[in-house]
């Protein structure tokens, strides 16, 4: 069997989760052989700041994307959330890993919940669509940028410069941190980002072999699920620097999606959620609604900020 390069982000969390990926493949065709290439992308050059600053699609994913389509690498692990709306052509998402719990958290200094945290109290996250929820449920915190993988943004907050930070549960369960966790943010109170706590697998579109074996790893409810969101996000022209979330569940053929947009202040806030039997169709229906709403006027302002 053929030599599989994947390639991923260089951060513990990143590396840690392609780990897994080899190992869930070695155990349903031990004879493969992978080698791993981390690759640095814009997102992690740039850590000084905020995301939403940047500006563009793919921060985490761009340059690993180019490499699988100039061939250096056969495959890449990405998680779902970094992943735009739209797919860079020649590639394929050749499955969507089942999902580890797709909620954001709250890990705090003193071990206050979002709730008990006192007025005025320092939230660090580097997510407008976090900041908003935060903002929307606590007016009187202050929300302040941080960013950096998870040792730093523990570090800055035990140091002084948060009294609470705001991370995907799922990054830290898969690092065995969850002891770490204040409080898991429902998701009545935080709703999460695009394919939060999902991986995605991307190969080149024409590689047909590859593509099959890769499809072994794929969960239909969560492909289902996620299928929905990622329709939302695109028919919004989103990205995961923008303050949108969403969050779909499957039952039977029925899946239920939840879609957010926000205003960085959470002076204005569109959630509206729906049920059907055709994910992608929903995602698109639920995005016209919350656009309808007023939700494309905040989108617009803030592609004209970027």
């Amino acid at each position: 069997m053929r030599t599989i390069r994947i390639g991923t982000r260089q951060s513990a969390l990143a590396l840690t989760q392609t780990k897994w990926v080899i190992r869930k493949l070695k155990e349903q065709f031990p004879e493969l052989t992978v080698e791993t290439k981390p690759i640095v992308t814009k997102g992690d050059r740039i850590v000084e700041v905020t995301l939403s600053k940047i500006g563009g699609k793919g921060l985490f994913v761009k340059e690993i994307e180019q490499a699988l389509l100039n061939g250096e690498i056969d495959v890449a692990v990405h998680s779902m959330k970094d992943l735009p709306g739209e797919m860079a052509e020649g590639l394929a998402l050749a499955a969507v890993t089942k999902r580890e719990d797709p909620r954001d958290c709250l890990i705090s200094r003193d071990g206050q919940t979002l709730r008990e945290l006192p007025e005025g109290a320092v939230v660090g996250t580097s997510s407008l669509r976090r900041q908003a929820q935060v903002l929307a449920f606590r007016p009187d915190l202050k929300v302040k940028p941080v960013r950096g993988n998870i040792d730093t943004r523990l570090r800055k907050m035990r140091e002084g410069a948060f009294d609470a930070i705001v991370l995907a549960g799922a990054g830290l369960r898969r690092m065995g941190w969850q002891h770490l966790i204040t409080e898991y943010l429902g998701t009545d109170v935080m709703l999460p980002a695009v394919g939060q706590g999902a991986l995605g697998i991307q190969c080149r579109q024409d590689d047909d072999e590859l593509f099959a074996l890769l499809q072994t790893l794929n969960d239909s409810v969560t492909s289902r699920a996620v299928t929905g969101e990622r329709a939302f996000l695109h028919r919004l022209n989103g990205n995961c620097q923008v303050p949108i979330g969403a969050y779909a569940t499957v039952e039977g053929d029925s899946v239920s999606l939840t879609g957010l947009v926000a205003d960085p202040n959470a002076e204005q806030v569109y959630r509206q959620s729906s049920v059907g039997d055709n994910p992608e169709r929903l995602g698109v229906h639920l995005a016209e609604r919350v656009s309808e709403m007023g939700a494309a006027r905040i989108l617009e302002a803030l592609r004209k900020e970027a």
